[in-house]
């Protein structure tokens, strides 16, 4: 509630959106693939988004917002866990903590870019849902950055790992 006043007061976005605090995250993703696509007079089809995960879980840490896309925050990890980057270097996904079942994923920037320039090396395609149950609250795919490009995207499709903006 407190996000929709902040965004209704100030009549415009904040610089990190909490995505689960939206009633259709999709509309949203697909508005910043929208924008993208008017500005490089690209047709929708040829566009995806991006997704690169922060080094950092503090909203205060981005006060201005993205040049492009947006900052978001809300996701959960369901069957992996996230080890940080140092610098500027991207994190990537570890196998899971005992007894930390849904850690929360740091500060993801989100863009859209033409599919041709999509990186899929080290790369797992998360799917990421609503909620727990899955299924019909599927939203998107997003990029995770993985260890290294030798490691098998089959170990994280076996586990079961998925991204949740709503963990209980």
């Amino acid at each position: 509630m407190n996000q929709l006043v902040e965004w209704t007061d100030n009549i415009e976005t904040p610089p990190v959106l909490w995505i689960s605090g939206l009633f259709n995250p999709m509309s949203y993703l697909t508005a910043i693939m929208q924008v993208t696509a008017r500005a490089e007079n690209l047709p929708l089809d040829s566009i995806c988004l991006r997704t690169e995960v922060k080094n950092s879980f503090a909203v205060e840490d981005f006060p201005n917002f993205a040049a492009q896309g947006a900052y978001i925050t809300g996701f959960f990890l369901e069957g992996a866990g996230w080890e940080m980057g140092r610098g500027e270097e991207q994190g990537y996904l570890v196998d899971m903590q005992l007894k930390e079942l849904h850690p929360v994923l740091p500060i993801v920037h989100v863009t859209a870019i033409p599919r041709e320039q999509k990186q899929t090396v080290a790369i797992y395609e998360c799917p990421v849902y609503m909620t727990t149950s899955r299924g019909p609250t599927y939203v998107f795919p997003a990029n995770l950055q993985m260890e290294s490009e030798e490691q098998a995207v089959s170990r994280w499709i076996l586990a079961g790992v998925a991204v949740v903006m709503a963990p209980e």
